[in-house]
Order: structure tokens, then C-alpha cells, then sequence
């Protein structure tokens, strides 16, 4: 890239962070106060967020509708020119709407706008300007801060569309923390993909009951051997006389005693005590980066000290998490 190309791609970055900076400065003011007003409103819907939107503001508003659908707000996109062609029928008066529009007098919006009133619907607005067509008529105005397009011709949208999308993140963000959506919920919309993948529990992986290699600490080293060879896990979990676990023996373990008289000795002897664990239901990323930075390649899964299952690191691969 030339140096010329290269001073516009910075200038453009630095002017969009300034129009971010902008954002944020008014949330400290009047767009703060809104955006609470927003978050009740659409918190106390019965059904969904209906997010609508045309050009530039459109793809926005698709964005939008996405991560508020995937964390926990129902929500869809409605293209405002569809609505007026039937689709108004799929906006209900338990709805809330929420229209992006930067001048706020985009025309395609005039149906959707009108019918919102006539149904008593909520209409929140994200525009920059309040006396616009869309702004005086919302109940909620999301007023944005004038800012600089980035485009040098301050023609193509490029810092408006960048603070819409983050302040329909920002809701998103804030309905998240309003709503206790966790972890586990999240799992519940991603159940595909890397993210799924990653938000396993070690209970959904672990090998459990009778595939468990698990032997008393009073066993023999003659059953230690076997339980080892036959678990194929490379290791054996050691419980005591109330059916907690004790300790581990691993294959590495047998082979450094292996000179040592082993059939002499004892599991107690040569286990390693107070061997890493994992409680049932943490995450199994949780659990793989305990392996990697143990440099361990099992792990039991406890639950109140006793042993619930073993997971391997193959059960990670396989899964998609590591």
C-alpha cells in the first residue's frame, strides 16, 4: 500500500474512533437518559424487538436485530419497503420497534412509522436529528451526536453507520447485563460452530461410571497395572475409604519406578496426592487450559471431592474446543 492510500486508511480510523469518543461523551447526557428509557421499554414487552431500517442503516439494523435475537431479546429484522407491502402482519402491538435512520427521514419508513402509531406500538428511534420526521414521532429518540464522515466527500456513510452499530451494541450489551444472560444461555442460540464449541461444559464430555479408571488406595499394584491397560486412559484415580479422590497414578509414574521393585509397593507410595481437578460444570475450555498449562493430558471431573468422570484431551479435540 502507498503511503497516500495508507494516510487515508489512518485518517479514516482516526475519525471514526473520534465519532466512537463523540458517543460516548453523550451517553453521559440526554442519550444516556433515553437509552435507559429504551432498555425498560423493551425489557417490559411481552414480545419482540422489531428492527428496521433502510440502506447503509438497514445492514445496521440487521446487526442489530442478530445480536439482540442471540443474547437472550427476541428480535427480527423488518425491511421497512416489505412492511409496506404485507409484512406490517407480522409486527404485533406486544412488539416494540426500533428504527435506525441517520437523517431520520427516511421515507420507506413512513408505513411502518404510521402503523406503530396507530397500534400504540412502542417506537424507539436512533437518528441524529430530533426535529426529523422519524424523531419527532418516536416515543423514544436515541438521539446520535452530530459526527464527521470518515468518507472524504462526507458522502458515503462511514462514522454514522459506525456509531449506530455501536450504540445497537451497546443495548444489546446492557439488555445482556439487565437479564442475567450467561454463559450457559448463550450455548442455548450457538449450539454450532466454534462457539458452541467452546461453551461445553466438562459434564457433556466426561467419561463417567464403569469407563472411569478408578481403584481404592488400597488396591494392588497387580490392579493398578490392569485398571491402567485396560481404562486406556494412561492413568488411574485413587479414592479413599469415603470415596474421595486421593490421588493419581500415570503410566509415566509406573515407568519411573518401574526399577524400583514396583509390585512391592503401594498405590499410596507413588501416586501423586491432591491430583488437579475439575468441578462438574465448568466450562471444558476451563478445563483444557488447566491441561495445557499443567501439560497434563487428563483430568477428573468432582463433585464434592469425589470423582463424577475423566476427560481426556482427546475429548476436546474431538469436540472442537481445543
Amino acid at each position: 500500500m502507498n503511503s497516500i492510500a495508507l494516510e487515508a486508511a489512518q485518517r479514516s480510523v482516526e475519525i471514526e474512533a473520534a465519532g466512537v469518543a463523540s458517543l460516548r461523551a453523550a451517553l453521559d447526557g440526554e442519550l444516556g437518559a433515553a437509552l435507559e428509557k429504551a432498555i425498560a421499554t423493551i425489557r417490559a414487552a411481552r414480545g419482540r424487538v422489531i428492527v428496521s431500517g433502510m440502506g447503509k442503516s438497514g445492514h445496521i439494523g440487521r446487526k442489530v436485530a442478530a445480536t439482540l435475537a442471540s443474547t437472550g431479546t427476541p428480535a427480527f429484522f423488518l425491511h421497512p419497503a416489505e412492511a409496506s407491502h404485507g409484512d406490517l402482519g407480522m409486527v404485533t402491538q406486544d412488539d416494540v420497534v426500533l428504527a435506525f435512520s441517520w437523517s431520520g427521514e427516511t421515507v420507506e419508513l413512513a408505513d411502518l412509522i404510521e402503523y406503530a402509531k396507530r397500534f400504540a406500538i412502542p417506537l424507539i428511534a436512533a437518528a441524529s436529528r430530533r426535529d426529523s420526521a422519524l424523531g419527532r414521532a418516536a416515543d423514544i429518540l436515541l438521539e446520535l451526536p452530530q459526527v464527521e464522515e470518515a468518507c472524504p466527500n462526507g458522502l458515503a456513510p462511514t462514522t454514522s453507520t459506525t456509531i449506530q452499530l455501536v450504540l445497537g451494541d451497546a443495548l444489546a450489551v446492557a439488555l445482556i447485563e439487565d437479564r442475567g444472560f450467561s454463559a450457559q444461555d448463550f450455548r442455548q442460540f450457538h449450539p454450532g460452530g466454534k462457539l458452541g464449541a467452546r461453551l461445553h461444559k466438562v459434564d457433556d464430555l466426561m467419561h463417567a461410571g464403569e469407563d472411569m479408571p478408578l481403584l481404592s488406595e488400597s488396591a494392588a499394584m497387580s490392579e493398578v497395572i490392569l485398571t491402567m491397560t485396560g481404562k486406556r486412559f494412561g492413568c488411574v484415580g485413587l479414592v479413599d475409604d469415603k470415596g474421595r479422590l486421593s490421588g493419581i497414578i500415570t503410566d509415566g509414574d509406573l515407568r519411573r519406578h518401574w526399577s524400583d521393585l514396583l509390585q512391592d509397593k503401594t498405590p499410596r507410595e507413588i501416586m501423586t496426592r491432591a491430583p488437579l481437578t475439575a468441578p462438574r460444570g465448568a466450562l471444558a475450555s476451563s478445563a483444557l487450559e488447566t491441561m495445557n498449562r499443567r501439560k497434563i493430558t487428563v483430568l477428573f471431573i468432582v463433585e464434592d471431592g469425589k470423582p463424577a468422570g475423566i476427560l481426556h484431551i482427546h475429548d476436546l479435540l474431538r469436540a472442537g474446543v481445543a
